[in-house]
């Protein structure tokens, strides 16, 4: 591939993913990294000359590009302007970005974070992750240790795995009767929020993108119970009630990138190989 290309951005994930583009032997530069001490730092304006430009994860935060290794700002409108419409834009978790760049400046925003085969890998670090934050945050041993997984999707089957085979005793709530029956295969039981069952488990691990455990629901729990919020913001936990009732949640959102970030990195790579493949443009 004779294309060039700059990462603008994001973490640690970006930062080694550029390493790893560079290990491939692709021509590939860095901008906002420095923190991470990503490889091949340049100007922005020399970034944004690229033929592929792969953002962060997620690409923006409160208006401005996700920058959380630099102490630099970029207003997100002002970088579109200074696009063209002939390169390719490589972001995750772009949501309605991408339609807007499109009619607004003519640029081709693409989500990597989005296909399948990406979710699948970073299933694997948010599992182990989330495990290693719940040993961190407990006394105990997971081994006999009785667990509540929310969501039964990539992370929720990944994470069931890994607790069993430390000896955790593993229950998980799914809405779908598939995921039921799913659960069942799995040898973990299937939970179903009767009255005052909350209260028995030591550790609880949410998957879910939407509201679950809300105020009565988390009065339920013991106040050794630690709560873990595996999804993304809003999540699925009452942040507020979980205050005001002095329940432990532990925010564990992004593990991939905190935990694992050359793994991640991997995945975000092969992913933009599978975009370009896919474009009759392979590496």
């Amino acid at each position: 591939m004779d294309r060039t290309i700059s990462v603008l951005g994001g973490d640690l994930r970006q930062a080694r993913l550029a390493e790893l583009l560079l290990a491939d032997g692709l021509d590939a530069v860095t901008w906002g990294l420095e923190g991470g001490e990503a490889p091949n730092p340049v100007p922005l304006g020399r970034a944004l000359e690229r033929d592929i430009i792969v953002l962060p994860l997620p690409v923006c935060r409160g208006g401005g590009l996700n920058l959380p290794l630099t102490d630099t700002a970029l207003d997100a409108e002002q970088l579109w302007k200074r696009l063209r419409y002939d390169q390719l834009l490589r972001g995750g978790q772009t949501g309605e970005l991408a339609p807007r760049l499109m009619a607004d400046y003519g640029l081709t925003l693409l989500d990597y974070y989005a296909r399948e085969e990406t979710q699948i890998a970073n299933a694997v670090p948010t599992a182990e992750g989330a495990i290693q934050r719940a040993m961190e945050a407990t006394e105990r041993t997971l081994h006999g240790s009785r667990c509540l997984i929310i969501g039964f999707g990539r992370i929720g089957k990944a994470l069931a795995r890994r607790l069993q085979g430390l000896g955790a005793q593993v229950a998980v709530f799914a809405r779908r009767f598939s995921d039921q029956a799913w659960v069942e295969a799995s040898g973990c039981e299937v939970f179903r929020f009767a009255a005052g069952e909350l209260g028995r488990f030591d550790l609880i691990f949410n998957t879910a993108p939407a509201l679950v455990l809300d105020a009565g629901r988390l009065a339920e729990l013991r106040e050794d119970c630690v709560v873990l919020e595996l999804a993304s913001p809003p999540g699925g936990v009452d942040l507020d009630a979980a205050g005001r009732l002095g329940q432990r949640v532990i925010s564990a959102a992004g593990l991939p990138g905190k935990v694992a970030p050359v793994t991640a990195a991997a995945a975000i790579r092969d992913s933009v190989y599978h975009i370009l493949e896919e474009r009759g443009e392979p590496i």
